[in-house]
């Protein structure tokens, strides 16, 4: 046997890629490559879809896209006629009339071979079976001659189900010796975990050393952190590639005993509140930057949510790129006011106060006959909300920026937002973020500062801001906890409810007060309305609104938090069951 057949050199392109961008994608494809070549590598690995950009959704169904994705693998692969490394290449592919989530093999000016994602996520986020055929489990590829295994990113996570195929044994059993897997891996906390116990099962079961490649970038609400990863057969950690950050990275396989075995950097990974901080740094620079704004508003009112909010956007952005606006009110404390000069000046963006009292007397002009022997109440406080909102508006459309909005998570549960008021905005960096995190964050923040973040190091959130007890300051000494309960209490039972899908008795059973329970509840039920209006938000938690939480906005089902009798299987009649067996399969 050769030498060089016992030596092998894979280029990991753990990359930003744009959906809809295929010129862009390609050119990133080119760097990378000319990267490799640098390198001596015998491979690239791209991530999932990567020309097309991950995910398309129902771009994905356009025949225009799809033939504008094949143009581009055809033209890179025509340049691989150059002696140079081969290259996998997910990408959109149509064959035989079907679409497939495909790997895309180019070597030798040609594409040397097709492999098609078999397992097709339909849970979640993931809505693949509806856009995908689903491909066969097919053997490896040959590069230069070693065998290697592409599942595509699902075909590695199986399920108990007839419906999963296990594709890294059959690559096993068909001679691979190398398993790559590119991946579209949405950020979640401790997902790197879930990814690492996916992946050691995939190689205890074949024996194979794994390298798991995934896509950094922000997608609408999704935020894809990289952090790859490769595993040697022995199933210890051969190398670990950064998150959230862009890298390209060989790695170099030597063969001693007929088994592969590489070593490579080992980046620290971020855990926990800073990796999610990270998120939604990531998440918020690439909304704004690949949808073409030339930075964001934001109306920093001296609370919490509005601080972080605002440091995020530094942190993503820079402070040349953010401009914040105070808009006090008769409610609005001075400390508040204080606060929010300070905080603009930590963080070094423009700032302005605009005082909205004039305003909102005129609306209440305006409406005094219609309003006419009617009690003050909710309305007068929205109005205030609303006219805020008005203004950010009006500021964005004249300037240019994109509004950033700054309700967390708990608020946008029990709908303790005002629609075309605080809700207004293109993107809102803290939509998964309970408010007990917010505080925990914004604290972080002040001690820490993530790398590649665009903001200054040190103290950047004033203490006050995290200390002083959160109020929308819409009426005379006015807190949150006026309408909610304390929000750890608040934050328990909503993770529950959402995250989790608990029932009430089972919440209540816990320890929690079945009235406060049942509240919460009928809040974050009626609240639906409003959150289907709300701007999109990176999503950092197992469960966000928008993408993983579909619920009806008519909907007249109620927990009542009662315990129901268990199933009763003797009423289900055999014949009967297995007709329902025979339909669903």
């Amino acid at each position: 046997m050769t030498e060089r057949l016992n030596a092998f050199a894979v280029t990991l392109a753990q990359l930003n890629p744009t959906v809809g961008d295929i010129e862009g994608n390609a050119a990133k494809v080119r760097s990378a490559r000319a990267r490799a070549i640098a390198d001596g590598a015998d491979l690239v690995l791209f991530p999932e879809l990567f020309i097309a950009g991950y995910p398309p959704e129902d771009l994905v169904q356009k025949p225009a896209f799809q033939a504008a994705c094949r143009a581009a693998i055809e033209a890179l692969a025509r340049e691989t006629a150059d002696g140079g490394p081969a290259m996998l290449v997910g990408t959109p592919w149509v064959e035989d009339g079907k679409l497939y989530n495909a790997c895309a093999l180019l070597d030798g000016g040609r594409i040397a071979a097709l492999r098609f994602k078999c397992n097709l996520p339909n849970y979640g986020v993931f809505d693949e079976k509806r856009l995908f055929s689903r491909g066969p489990a097919a053997g490896p590829v040959t590069v230069r001659g070693v065998r290697i295994g592409v599942p595509i990113c699902e075909d590695i996570w199986l399920e108990e189900s007839e419906d999963y195929e296990n594709v890294v044994e059959t690559l096993a059993e068909t001679g691979a010796e190398i398993i790559l897997v590119p991946n579209g891996s949405p950020y979640a906390r401790d997902k790197n975990d879930v990814r690492l116990s996916v992946a050691v099962a995939r190689v205890t079961e074949s024996g194979l050393p794994l390298i798991y490649l995934n896509q950094v970038c922000g997608q609408d609400e999704l935020v894809f952190d990289g952090a790859s990863f490769a595993l040697n057969g022995d199933l210890s950690l051969a190398a670990q590639l950064p998150a959230f950050a862009e890298s390209i990275t060989t790695l170099r396989f030597t063969r001693t005993g007929g088994d592969w075995r590489c070593t490579g950097p080992i980046a620290e990974q971020p855990e926990g509140d800073r990796a999610d901080y990270a998120a939604c740094v990531l998440g918020l620079r690439d909304y704004v930057g690949k949808n073409g704004f030339p930075g964001v508003l934001l109306g920093i009112s001296g609370g919490i949510d509005s601080a972080l909010c605002a440091a995020i956007a530094v942190d993503a952005l820079g402070a040349d790129q953010v401009h914040g606006v105070m808009l006090p009110y008769r409610y609005t404390a001075a400390h508040s006011i204080a606060d929010a000069g300070e905080l603009a000046g930590h963080l070094g963006i423009r700032y302005e106060v605009l005082p909205i009292a004039e305003a909102v007397t005129g609306f209440e002009t305006i409406l005094s006959g219609l309003f006419k022997n009617l009690p003050p109440d909710i309305t007068e406080e929205n109005l205030q909300a609303r006219t805020r909102g008005t203004l950010l508006m009006a500021i964005s459309n004249k300037i240019g920026l994109m509004v950033v909005t700054t309700g967390n998570k708990s608020e946008m549960s029990v709908g303790y937002a005002t629609l075309y008021g605080d809700m207004n905005g293109g993107f809102n960096p803290i939509k998964d973020i309970y408010k007990t995190q917010v505080f925990r964050l914004a604290a972080l923040r002040n001690s820490w500062k993530p790398d590649g973040a665009l903001g200054p190091a040190g103290e950047v959130i004033p203490p006050d801001i995290i200390t002083r007890p959160p109020s929308a300051e819409l009426r005379d000494n006015q807190t949150d906890q006026d309408s909610l309960p304390p929000y750890d209490v608040l934050d328990a039972i909503l993770a529950r409810l959402v995250e989790r899908e608990e029932p009430l008795d089972r919440i209540i059973a816990a320890g929690f007060d079945r009235e406060t329970v049942t509240r919460i509840d009928h809040l974050l039920n009626v609240a639906e309305y409003k959150r289907r209006q709300a701007a999109p938000g990176v999503k950092v938690t197992r469960k966000n609104f928008g993408r993983d939480r579909r619920y009806p906005i008519t909907n007249r089902f109620r927990d009542r938090g009662e315990t129901l009798p268990a199933p009763d299987e003797t009423l289900v009649s055999r014949g009967s069951k297995a007709s329902i067996d025979a339909f669903e399969g």
